[in-house]
């Protein structure tokens, strides 16, 4: 049962309830609780955090790539690993073709399935002159993602591809997605945190986890520009077999992994000649 005594505005006393509720980073959680709030506020926010809501749904934020992004209660909330999909999304546009002699529109960047768009957003804060094009399913997401975005990107409300401008079909430069991969039979014994606070559209991937990946594949030649780059955030054990998706679909593809992260994403490309 939640506790429902005003709270003691010391650290100690806040540490000792996250702490007796299971959080394992309870030092941590209560100093941002108490920068967040005081008094009843504050109260307001541990009863939610000790009945099990995120953190990042308590807080409205989450850090991810240095920045914090707008969070609501119900979305999917950025894990560290999704870094991964940063990191070669930067390498992608860093090793695209360019022509000092030509004038060359702005790298087209799409992120399906972007919950908060912490990609995209992330991509955007370090290069502004991007044309970045964000969609979701979730309304709540698409909410979220366009307060991260602000005006200077497109955030449609869509089914994967069906959302985007007809502009960008053969013109995306790089093609990002963490799209939901869990097994429908794993969603029950994922943390509590995530299947009873965050929205199944954001969890579950079919009886195999891979119906998006296996839909994104099928599609996503007709986006990707000539020197086009996906990438897909993925299991290590799922892996092989949606790489193998793009393969079959006609494109080039390998298994990236950051054991630091502990993340495994697949990349794929056009094939060469």
């Amino acid at each position: 049962m939640v506790e429902t005594a005003a709270v003691d505005p010391d650290e100690e006393a806040v540490v000792r309830r996250l702490r007796t509720a299971g959080c394992v980073w309870a030092e941590d959680e209560a100093r941002l609780l108490l920068e967040a709030a005081a008094g009843a506020e504050l109260e307001a926010l541990l009863a939610r955090r000790v009945a099990g809501e995120p953190l990042e749904q308590v807080l409205g934020w989450a850090g991810f790539a240095g920045l914090r992004l707008a969070v609501e209660s119900g979305v999917f909330v950025p894990r560290r690993r999704t870094g991964l999909l940063l990191d070669l999304a930067e390498a992608a546009l860093a090793a695209a073709p360019a022509d000092d002699d030509v004038a060359v529109p702005a790298p087209v960047v799409v992120e399906l399935c972007c919950g908060v768009a912490a990609v995209a957003t992330a991509l955007l804060h370090r290069s502004p002159g991007l044309d970045v094009v964000a969609s979701d399913l979730d309304p709540a997401a698409v909410r979220c993602a366009r307060r991260n975005l602000g005006p200077l990107a497109l955030v449609v409300e869509g089914d994967l591809f069906g959302g985007l401008p007809a502009r960008l079909r053969g013109q995306v430069d790089v093609l990002v997605a963490n799209a939901p991969y869990v097994p429908t039979g794993a969603i029950a014994t994922m943390p509590p945190e995530a299947r009873l606070h965050e929205s199944p559209l954001a969890l579950d991937g079919g009886a195999d986890g891979l119906d998006l990946h296996r839909r994104i594949a099928a599609s996503a030649g007709e986006w990707l520009s000539p020197t086009g780059t996906v990438l897909v955030e993925t299991s290590v054990r799922q892996a092989p077999a949606t790489a193998a998706l793009f393969t079959a679909a006609g494109l080039d593809a390998s298994v990236e992994r950051d054991d630091e992260l502990d993340a495994t994403a697949v990349r794929a490309t056009r094939p060469v000649g």
